[in-house]
């Protein structure tokens, strides 16, 4: 008996492959469909990262800056910082004034020659070498070198020097 339930399952068995192997399109079963594909290429995309410069301080005088680039064989990314010039000298001078010393706060931002032409236009020159109001000014007159450099205090003087009338152009 025991014999005859093998052979009888061998022979289901056997069917069933024979009916699988006729009728391969034929699913019994659940109606699901799924189509799965993939795409594999052997060459990736290039891509350059810039790096992220990151000033998160409020009270740092400086810009973060970063550029990237690729190409299909090379690529190059960098970062830098640009300091603020303008923005050290104003914290400087704070920094001073707060701590007693406003002669020194005020030179400090002299350096700049927007400041040093308005306080010269103000009628009170900027320090110069420990000397303040009227010392000063005849100190800076003396020592026009050491005026900023783009200021246009003195090259007015100069220009008016220029342009007197002289009677004897006429002859």
């Amino acid at each position: 008996m025991r014999g005859d339930t093998i052979i009888l399952f061998f022979l289901l068995f056997l069917v069933a492959v024979i009916l699988a192997s006729l009728f391969p399109f034929n699913v019994w079963g659940a109606d699901t469909n799924t189509v799965s594909s993939t795409v594999v290429t052997d060459k990736s995309v290039p891509t350059a990262n810039a790096p992220s410069v990151v000033v998160n301080n409020s009270d740092v005088c400086r810009t973060g800056m970063s550029v990237g680039a690729q190409t299909g064989i090379f690529g190059f990314s960098t970062g830098h910082t640009i300091i603020d010039d303008n923005c050290e000298r104003i914290k400087l001078a704070r920094s001073l004034y707060f701590m007693g010393m406003k002669v020194a706060a005020v030179s400090l931002l002299c350096q700049d020659a927007r400041v040093f032409d308005a306080m010269t236009m103000a009628g009170t020159p900027c320090p110069y070498k420990g000397k303040i109001g009227k010392e000063a000014k005849l100190a800076w007159e003396a020592n026009q070198d050491d005026v900023p450099e783009d200021s246009r205090t003195f090259e007015e003087e100069e220009e008016k020097k220029d342009d007197v009338y002289d009677p004897t152009w006429g002859d």
